[in-house]
């Protein structure tokens, strides 16, 4: 008989460990792993699962305790006040905040409690992560949308307190983000709904050098709502994968997708060509020498990481001259190396196994259907859960009938791992115009623009389309927006623009993902010049347009409606 998921307190779990700070609430992220270890401790699980050697919560009490203090809640009140809801606006409030925070002070019991944590930790990097009453329940993830901060020790007492306290406050200031505030806003919450509680853990992995991370970390599904074929089974999940440290398995970054009823199949395609546009090339670690987050090229280090992972050969592979070699088969410095994980499925049936056991489970155990956050080391076999939520929100739509439409009105057309559902009779449609997008380094200044535009738009459930990835940390695969940036559009298209780096991510498992499912916002992946994919260019550039601050946006006004099929895969956007 399973603990019930609702009703269980994770209170006693780190009271009994000596690990709670606090008498307030721990929030969703700390219940979430909390039940996830008292769920599987005396089942087989607990054998083959490992979890972080220590966990603090800092509940919300301390939060409570630093906003009345300091008097924050001025500081909010006054910046409330001025609230435009333009981009510089909330972005200058938000950064007020911030340094309100920073200058704010601990009760001396509070920092007596952090420095015996600090003791505890030793030399061991920790990850300072958000866990808020909202955060990771039934309805809503608020995955991305609070920070998470990495402590490395500096070996002198002091400057480890102020270094770990300045991660605690950054934190806490960032349940007032406008990615935050707009998600809450949009699901009928207020800042009075929310407060902060903090889980702080080891960062799980190794030190290679003065490099630290684990070998591989990602996220884990055990349902899969989009899939690019009828084969892919919905109740067998999905998966995706990096090496270092997991912040590219969740961000709209390169990482490889599992599906784990077929875990071979690769859904952004097999050719050379496209695993070197699709895997990652990059790896993020903390780094000891300089005492901080880190990002480094694969290319850079592949010598380092052959010799330091004996089974790297699974994961590596050299592009050159439009084919692929295994790392180590030919000189390192031919070529272009990459993350493509390839013969991983062969050479590591046992990890897929571990997976598909562990999500079946804890779905079974919470009821609905679940995410997680884990960590492997493949030549210990040893999986490391490091994270568990309930997959929010999402409702399967009915089945939808495209129409017969003239060629000459569909403006967007894909065949891809679209989702499934309409959107008819939208006056406005905003196109991002890859052409003017490439061409400068403002892409920031287009991301700011959209967002004025999608705050103008509220309630018209727009049509959004452009380059690559949207929400991408890397402005060169797509448009940097946040999510209150375009939580007001209705249908978002992303183009893959051919001979370029602006492709859609055919994914599903990052936060970007979870928040379309739980806002019921529509997605279309176009690829331009392939079959059965459309990029009306003639009606985008012949059609009249009002342009946005920055050139390569366009606002266009008319009748528009979007037809997505997801379940045999087509979809388009049409004019009337």
């Amino acid at each position: 008989m399973f603990m019930n998921f609702d009703t269980y307190d994770p209170k006693p779990f780190f009271k009994s460990r000596g690990s709670l700070i606090g008498e307030g609430e721990v929030g969703g992220k700390a219940k979430g792993l909390a039940y996830a270890f008292d769920s599987t401790r005396g089942t087989e699980l607990e054998k083959t699962v490992n979890f972080p050697d220590f966990n603090y919560v800092l509940s919300t009490e301390a939060f409570y305790d630093f906003i009345t203090d300091n008097h924050i809640d001025e500081e909010l009140n006054c910046n409330n006040c001025s609230y435009r809801n333009d981009g510089e606006d909330v972005d200058r409030i938000y950064e007020n905040i911030c340094l309100a925070f920073q200058r704010g002070k601990v009760r001396k019991s509070f920092y007596n409690d952090i420095k015996k944590l600090v003791d505890h930790a030793d030399n061991c990097p920790l990850a300072i992560r958000s866990s808020s009453l909202l955060e990771d329940s039934r309805l809503l993830s608020f995955a991305g949308k609070y920070s998470t901060c990495f402590y490395v020790n500096q070996d002198n007492m002091e400057m480890n307190m102020q270094s770990i306290l300045n991660c605690i406050k950054m934190v806490w200031a960032s349940i007032f983000n406008p990615a935050a505030k707009a998600y809450r806003k949009k699901h009928g919450f207020t800042d009075s709904d929310e407060a902060m509680g903090i889980l702080v853990e080891p960062v799980v992995g190794a030190r290679h050098g003065n490099l630290y991370y684990p070998e591989l970390a990602g996220t884990a599904f055990s349902k899969v709502y989009r899939r690019p074929s009828t084969r892919i089974k919905k109740e067998d999940g999905i998966l995706r994968l990096c090496f270092g440290l997991g912040t590219r398995s969740v961000d709209r970054l390169k990482a490889r997708l599992f599906y784990l009823s077929h875990p071979a199949l690769r859904p952004q395609g097999n050719s050379p060509g496209e695993v070197s546009a699709t895997s990652q090339t990059e790896f993020d670690f903390i780094d000891h020498e300089n005492r901080c987050f880190n990002t480094a090229n694969l290319k850079e280090y592949l010598p380092f990481i052959l010799k330091e992972h004996k089974n790297a050969t699974s994961f590596i592979e050299l592009y050159a001259d439009n084919a692929l070699t295994w790392a180590g088969s030919i000189k390192t410095e031919t070529g272009k190396p990459l993350f493509s994980f390839s013969d991983f499925p062969r050479r590591n049936p046992l990890f897929f196994e571990k997976i598909k056991k562990l999500v079946s489970f804890l779905e079974e155990a919470v009821g609905i259907p679940v995410d997680m956050e884990f960590t492997y080391e493949t030549e210990t076999e040893q999986l490391c859960l490091i994270q568990m939520r309930p997959l929010a929100g999402y409702e399967e739509m009915a089945k939808v009938n495209i129409p017969d439409t003239p060629e000459e009105k569909i403006i967007l057309r894909g065949n891809r791992m679209v989702s499934n559902g309409t959107l008819e009779n939208v006056p406005y449609l905003v196109y991002i115009d890859h052409t003017l997008y490439g061409k400068d380094s403002n892409y920031f200044e287009v991301a700011r623009e959209v967002g004025r535009i999608n705050s103008k738009l509220a309630g018209t459930n727009y049509i959004l389309a452009g380059p690559g990835r949207w929400g991408s940390a890397n402005p060169m695969l797509g448009v940097p927006v946040r999510y209150n940036e375009i939580c007001n559009c209705g249908c978002l298209v992303e183009i893959g623009i051919s001979r370029s780096d602006f492709v859609p991510e055919l994914s599903y498992g990052t936060h970007f993902f979870l928040d379309l499912d739980v806002d019921k916002i529509l997605y279309l992946p176009v690829f331009e010049g392939e079959p059965e994919n459309t990029l009306n260019q003639q009606w985008l550039d012949n059609a009249p347009f009002e342009r946005g601050k920055h050139p390569a946006v366009r606002i266009y006004k008319g009748c528009f409606s979007a037809f997505l099929d997801g379940e045999n895969e087509k979809g388009l956007v049409q004019f009337l």
